[in-house]
């Protein structure tokens, strides 16, 4: 059995409109809520007695920027180890599969870091759509900026990876957390 997370990176700044998508940082919200996902992270893992083996992140400066303020939500007085992977950003779900498949038998929990569709996409193709999963039912209405899953998958090679293998056990959004981060404010 691995266990595998999934961080949206947090709401991110459209306000310059030159900047490259690569470029753009974290918006007032985001600064707000990735910390706030960085506590809960940490206090889910706390209670379940689960460290991430390795976490994989697109280089992107908002996914950067979500991980750096998540940390230190957490309470961090250092950087994460982080593994930058440049094919985790704007990835399809096909990717996001090849990348975990990459990764070596030993690592037990993978923290993915990134971004949609590819992230969603990832949850929609991992968890079957068979009505056991309510959980995957709230994933269909939106994975939203922040949003934080976890996995079981049923491998104990990550080469084996496959659709309909992983279960969700795991949900929270920011809005969950503090209702101010939802849609329909700031």
């Amino acid at each position: 059995m691995k266990t595998l997370g999934l961080l949206r990176h947090a709401k991110s700044d459209w306000g310059d409109a030159r900047a490259r998508d690569f470029d753009r940082p974290l918006n007032a919200r985001g600064r707000k809520g990735a910390p706030l996902m960085g506590k809960h992270i940490d206090e889910y893992c706390a209670q379940r007695g689960l460290r991430w083996d390795r976490i994989l992140a697109s280089p992107a400066v908002r996914a950067a920027e979500t991980i750096e303020l998540g940390a230190q939500g957490a309470g961090y007085g250092h950087a994460l180890p982080v593994n930058w992977d440049r094919r985790i950003y704007l990835a399809s779900s096909a990717s996001l599969l090849d990348v975990l498949r990459d990764q070596d038998d030993a690592v037990e929990s993978v923290l993915l870091v990134g971004h949609n569709p590819g992230l969603e996409d990832l949850i929609f193709d991992l968890v079957p759509d068979d009505g056991s999963s309510p959980l995957r039912d709230v994933v269909e209405q939106k994975f939203p900026t922040a949003a934080f899953a976890v996995m079981e998958v049923d491998v104990t090679s990550w080469k084996d990876i496959e659709e309909g293998q992983a279960r969700l056990v795991h949900l929270m959004r920011p809005r969950d957390l503090d209702p101010a981060l939802g849609p329909e404010r700031l």
